[in-house]
């Protein structure tokens, strides 16, 4: 009898090509996972225990152990999941979690292991928990060698996707690919894992995600939970399109169908798009808006998104990539001031970063081939993991990390202030792009503050005030982050 540990995710393999293997705990619960094929007549399915204890299947048995001092979050806490009310995420036990994603579109068919090592190790150590990825190059016109070391080389999921369709697939591909998705979740980052995007794609070269048949999208959905649903995930349905697109309502009716621990689903859209598809959809999850790529903030995308009703959960997907086009856009405290504002203004499922030459993992600063519109001139995607603003964005996750976070919602009457979150147990959350006094009008709000520079994460002050009505004080001319928590 075999033994594994929560949310660590074992393979087995089956002896037939079965559809479905169902998994029952000693409690009585029960769970079934899809299966996948490996390669000719092999078929495997891979299973994360949520409980400890004995587990049986069509196969046999195994013994699961609890984590003992596990360091990975969602190995010790479990997969993420939405919120009770929707707006946020949490991991299986409960526990508040902040989205902080980076954007490395292109790293699927185009890093190698040592490369992904890099990258998750600098993404891991500035905060970052998620990596926006499309799962395949998705240009039906982009060629270049089959060699991820080449210039304009990249790898092959599907040999049919250049004629629009998703049947021929390459198990090479998705092998090597386990490596890279490994590596990033044992660094804590998450895989947001886009099957084929509909907007822009790699080089602007006619996406495949517009084309292929519905029915060829969601079971490529589904193989994408069964491969890659036993460990943590997201799934983003839709990217960078309408979200109308008959493509996207096909795969996230798969994904739900098919995910038996209800990993987030949901949809990235283009710019100039209202963002509510499918707004009443029992699949979809979240909302992502994108504000283009011309350095202009625009938080009140978010928070119009925040008033759709039903309630989804809503974030900036796609700010505007650092020193994309041309150097100094979007760079440095500008990527800080866009997270805070974002989260402030609705965005509470957390706040996304990208720069330009990473997300198309441009190999060296002299690659050729690539749209000179989004790349950051004079670097490569190793430059530009180093920009500046990537630093500031990690950090708002490290500030709120322990924070009562679960479905915090944008408050405009506990302070004069334009930007500020109201979370459970009283917890106040206030940025100010200027810093500054901050007048209280509420009773309810806590007398502890603490006040952060959000561009290092150091404490600048803290206190308690008064009474109710007294003050935040702080001098101001440059930004800061108040937190009001009791006990904090």
């Amino acid at each position: 009898m075999s033994i594994s540990v929560v949310w660590r995710p074992i393979e087995l393999s089956l002896t037939s090509a079965e559809e479905w293997v169902e998994f029952e705990h000693e409690s009585g619960l029960r769970l079934r996972r899809p299966t996948f094929t490996d390669g000719g007549e092999t078929w495997k399915v891979r299973f994360a225990a949520p409980e400890p204890g004995l587990w049986k299947w069509s196969g046999g048995e195994f013994r699961v152990e609890a984590a003992e001092d596990e360091p990975n979050p969602f190995y010790r806490h479990g997969f993420w999941r939405m919120s009770p009310g929707g707006r946020s995420l949490v991991h299986a036990d409960g526990t508040p979690a902040i989205l902080v994603a980076d954007t490395a579109w292109a790293l699927p068919w185009r890093a190698t292991p040592d490369q992904v090592r890099e990258y998750a190790a600098d993404r891991q150590a500035k905060g970052f928990n998620a990596v926006l990825l499309m799962t395949v190059q998705p240009d039906m016109r982009a060629v270049g060698p089959r060699d991820r070391t080449q210039d304009e080389g990249f790898d092959v999921a599907f040999e049919d996707l250049a004629d629009g369709h998703l049947r021929e697939l390459n198990v090479e591909y998705f092998q090597y690919l386990d490596e890279l998705l490994a590596i990033l979740v044992e660094h804590g980052l998450v895989p947001v894992l886009q099957p084929v995007f509909q907007g822009f794609g790699w080089k602007g070269l006619d996406v495949a995600g517009t084309v292929v048949p519905p029915a060829e999208y969601a079971a490529y959905c589904r193989y994408l939970v069964a491969r890659y649903g036993a460990q943590p995930a997201i799934y983003l349905v839709g990217g960078d399109g309408t979200g109308l697109e008959p493509q996207v309502a096909a795969g996230g009716a798969e994904v739900h169908a098919v995910d038996c621990y209800g990993q987030p689903t949901g949809i990235h859209y283009r710019p100039h798009i209202h963002a509510q598809a499918h707004q009443d959809a029992d699949w979809l999850d979240f909302q992502w808006c994108q504000t283009g790529h011309s350095g202009e903030h625009v938080p009140e995308r978010v928070a119009d998104m925040w008033r759709n009703s039903p309630v989804k959960a809503i974030a900036n997907g796609e700010p505007t990539y650092e020193n994309t086009g041309r150097t100094g856009v979007g760079a440095g405290w500008w990527q800080g001031h866009e997270a805070w504002s974002n989260l402030c203004a609705g965005g509470t499922m957390g706040v996304v970063y990208g720069a330009g030459s990473l997300w198309q993992w441009r190999l060296h600063p002299d690659e050729p081939g690539h749209s000179d519109y989004f790349l950051a001139p004079g670097a490569g995607w190793r430059e530009a993991v180093g920009f500046e603003g990537s630093t500031y964005v990690g950090l708002l996750g490290k500030i709120l990390a322990g924070l009562p976070t679960t479905d915090m919602r944008p408050d405009w009457t506990r302070v004069i202030s334009g930007r500020a979150l109201t979370g459970a147990d009283g917890l106040l959350i206030i940025y100010r792009e200027h810093g500054g006094v901050v007048p209280i009008f509420d009773d309810t709000v806590p007398l502890n503050y603490t006040i952060i520079d959000p561009r290092d994460g150091s404490v600048v002050a803290a206190g308690e005030r008064d009474s109710p009505s007294a003050v935040i004080p702080d001098p101001g001319g440059a930004p800061r982050v108040y937190l009001c928590l009791p006990d904090l």
